[in-house]
């Protein structure tokens, strides 16, 4: 009787009762992860954690990346599998687990995450430009510095030597993200919000904006949100979670080696402007085209789709 109270609550109540999930679930996994940090790589560098400066130090950056392994699960794998449990008891079901998508689907998936980059890059483009008004200068700078210190350490995290470091930033950067987020995201707040406005679009825009502004890097902001938003339309068209899922992982796995590619230079790095720069603008009006025309070729091909909103009782 007592999961009913769970499952009684109202969207407000889901929300706030979510965020208390995964702060819980961050503080649990972050006390153990300490604890299991001190043999694995010293209490020094441990202590070390929130005042590290060495980016290129080797050791610091494998302390770095077990703590961002530990956080993606701790925050955003566990929490969704506990919150399906006790909103509904049937965890597949209520994280759209359980519907497998046919191989057409998931070709327009690949097809559409590599159509999508001009795009992306054009609205990136346009993001990374933004410049507040001068009484918000202060806000201005800390989120410069704040962007840069991110790319500062994305870069050294992307910075490998061989396949087994590679591989491992794909699992790290692409696959643990790929599953944790869009079970946080699609699979439990875009739910939320839809119940709550009892509207799929607002569901899908509200998460998006969302997801887009927990990942505090303000200069990606609009490419972020648009692809939370093709992701979330991809789970609410086809009724599955495993398309977003798989959208996710292929645009964050194709960044990490595009990346490696570059920094070996066996790929220019002219890549990553296509669509930004003057002479390529009309490719990301093509790639825009191709995506609402792929979008809706995927919607076609699965009519059941996502209900547009259910009784929480």
């Amino acid at each position: 009787m007592a999961f009913l109270t769970f499952r009684d609550m109202n969207p407000l109540s889901q929300l706030m009762f979510s965020i208390f999930v995964v702060i819980a679930s961050f503080l649990v996994f972050m006390v153990l992860s300490l604890i299991v940090a001190i043999p694995l790589f010293g209490l020094d560098s441990v202590m070390s954690i929130p005042t590290i400066n060495e980016l290129d130090n080797p050791e610091s950056i494998r302390v770095l990346k077990y703590f961002q392994v530990v956080q993606s699960i701790g925050v955003f794998i566990v929490p969704p599998f506990i919150l399906a449990w006790l909103f509904h008891r049937k965890i597949a079901t209520y994280l759209s687990l359980n519907k497998t998508v046919n191989l057409a689907s998931v070709l327009l998936v690949l097809v559409i995450s590599f159509a999508a980059s001009p795009f992306v890059n054009f609205i990136g483009e346009i993001n990374s430009n933004m410049q507040l008004p001068d009484w918000l200068s202060g806000l201005e700078n800390w989120m410069k510095n704040a962007e840069d210190k991110a790319a500062e350490i994305t870069e050294v995290f992307l910075k490998v030597e061989n396949i087994g470091g590679l591989a491992f930033n794909i699992f790290m950067i692409a696959f643990l993200p790929a599953i944790g987020e869009e079970l946080l995201f699609r699979g439990v707040i875009q739910r939320i919000f839809t119940n709550w406005a009892r509207n799929y679009h607002w569901g899908i825009w509200i998460t998006a904006l969302l997801f887009s502004a927990l990942h505090l890097q303000f200069y990606g902001f609009i490419p972020r949100m648009f692809l939370g938003v093709l992701f979330g339309y991809l789970l609410v068209w086809s009724g599955s979670m495993w398309l977003p899922i798989i959208a996710h992982f292929i645009n964050n796995g194709v960044a990490v080696v595009a990346m490696y590619m570059i920094d070996k230079e066996l790929l220019s790095p002219e890549i990553e402007q296509i669509g930004s720069t003057s002479d390529s603008y009309y490719l990301a009006v093509i790639s825009f085209v191709l995506i609402i025309v792929f979008m809706l070729m995927i919607k076609r091909q699965n009519n059941e789709g996502f209900p547009e909103f259910e009784n929480p009782q």
